[in-house]
């Protein structure tokens, strides 16, 4: 018989969801949230998050593919502004690219942020918000950081659904709550 799977209770916007703890690590466990298949949660995180970001004018909103691209598209609905995606390969059809590097706590491997030269105009001396489900180590936010100050983009707000890890660290970040890291105390040495 095999045990039960763990779960760590979150509540946005009166959603309430038990995420999977997920090992990440020998020892290291997360909640794990995948806003790809919950249309409820993300509505409601988008409802939640939106007056949060309205003050600071977006124009353009941007996420790393591929479990934040609901939560991007629902809050440029909300918010009336557009979105571009960073994408994790290059794909055939972009012809010119500009990159960074990145390393997600999800993957724990380094990882390539691409963005489609066709929408520099999109970005170029524009209010941007770098958008990210969860925000753990920081390693995705900088690399798409990287991506916007190459392109000539004005950052002005990140946000994410939770940040992770040291609560501290993510204090300029707009979230709706935190998830802490789960750590064995048989491995904390």
């Amino acid at each position: 018989m095999t045990e039960p799977q763990q779960t760590y209770r979150v509540e946005v916007a009166g959603v309430v969801r038990d995420l999977p703890l997920i090992e990440v690590a020998p020892g290291v466990r997360i909640a794990f949230l995948d806003c790809l298949v919950d249309a409820e949660f993300v509505q409601a995180a988008a409802y939640a998050l939106a007056p949060r970001l309205k003050p600071h004018n977006p124009e353009v909103l941007v996420t790393p593919e591929a479990k934040s691209i609901p939560l991007a598209y629902a809050l440029a609905v909300q918010l009336g502004c557009e979105f571009v995606t960073l994408r994790k390969s290059h794909k055939a059809y972009m012809k010119e690219v500009i990159s960074a590097e990145t390393v997600s706590i999800s993957t724990g491997v380094p990882q390539r942020l691409f963005l489609d030269a066709r929408y520099l105009g999109m970005l170029a001396g524009r209010r941007v918000v770098l958008i990210d489900d969860v925000i753990s180590t920081g390693s995705t936010l900088e690399g798409m950081q990287k991506l916007m100050d190459t392109v000539g983009a004005d950052v002005v707000a990140e946000a994410s659904v939770f940040t992770e890890g040291d609560q501290e660290k993510w204090q300029d970040i707009i979230a709706l709550g935190h998830l802490p890291v789960f750590v064995s105390p048989d491995d904390q040495g």
